[in-house]
C-alpha cells in the first residue's frame, strides 16, 4: 500500500537525524543564516550608519547576489570536490567574520566589498551542501531529504530575519550582527569538533 505524506515526511526525517554528516552540513547552514542575517538591517545600517540613502541601499542588497555569480562562474572551472567539507567549514567561518567586519565598517565601498565578499563564500557553502544532500542520499529517499532541507533552511532565512531584529532591539543595530558574526564562527567550532567526518568529506 502506498504510505501516507506524513509517514513519508517521517521517514525522511529519521533518515536525515541517523546520518551525521546530512545533519552536520545542513545544521552548519542553519545556524549560519540563522545568526549571520545581517541582510534584514540593511535599511537601518544603509540609513543610520554608511548615510547611503535607497540608491544605496540597493547596490548593498545587490552586493552578496553579485559574489555569489562570480562564484559560480569560478566553481564551474574549479569545483570544490577535493576536502570539501573542509573548504565548507571555511567558507561558513568567513561568512561569520564578514557579518562583523561589515558591522564595524562605515565607509559603504568597504561595506558593499564585505558584502560581495560574503555572497561569495555563502555560495560555496550552499553548492558543496547540496551536493552532499545529492551524493550521500539513496534515491528512494532523495526527494524526502531534500523536502526536510528546504523546510529547514528556507525557515532559518525567517528566523534569522526576527533574530537580527530582536537582537538589534536589545543589544543595539552594529552589536546584534557582530553577536550573530561570533556566533556563526561559535557554531563552525562547535560542528567540526561533533562532526569531524565533515571535515575530512571528499565530494
Amino acid at each position: 500500500s502506498q504510505e501516507s505524506v506524513k509517514e513519508s515526511i517521517q521517514k525522511g526525517i529519521r533518515y536525515f537525524f541517523k546520518h551525521p554528516i546530512l545533519l552536520s552540513a545542513v545544521s552548519l547552514d542553519l545556524f549560519a543564516v540563522l545568526f549571520g542575517g545581517a541582510v534584514a538591517l540593511l535599511p537601518a545600517f544603509a540609513d543610520t550608519i554608511l548615510h547611503a540613502g535607497p540608491e544605496g541601499l540597493g547596490y548593498l542588497r545587490s552586493a552578496p547576489a553579485i559574489g555569489a555569480v562570480a562564484m559560480s562562474l569560478i566553481m564551474a572551472f574549479y569545483p570544490p570536490h577535493h576536502a570539501a567539507g573542509r573548504k565548507m567549514l571555511w567558507c561558513v567561518a568567513g561568512f561569520g567574520l564578514c557579518m562583523i567586519a561589515f558591522a564595524l565598517s562605515t565607509s559603504f565601498i568597504l561595506s558593499f566589498a564585505i558584502l560581495l565578499l560574503s555572497g561569495m563564500f555563502d555560495n560555496v557553502s550552499v553548492v558543496i551542501r547540496s551536493t552532499i544532500l545529492q551524493t550521500h542520499t539513496p534515491d528512494e529517499m532523495r526527494g524526502r531529504i531534500s523536502a526536510v532541507n528546504s523546510i529547514f533552511v528556507g525557515s532559518s532565512n525567517e528566523l534569522g530575519a526576527f533574530e537580527s531584529g530582536l537582537a538589534a532591539r536589545y543589544l543595539g543595530l552594529v552589536p546584534s550582527v557582530v553577536f550573530g558574526g561570533v556566533m556563526t564562527l561559535i557554531v563552525v567550532v562547535i560542528t567540526q569538533k561533533m562532526a569531524p567526518a565533515l571535515k575530512k568529506l571528499t565530494i
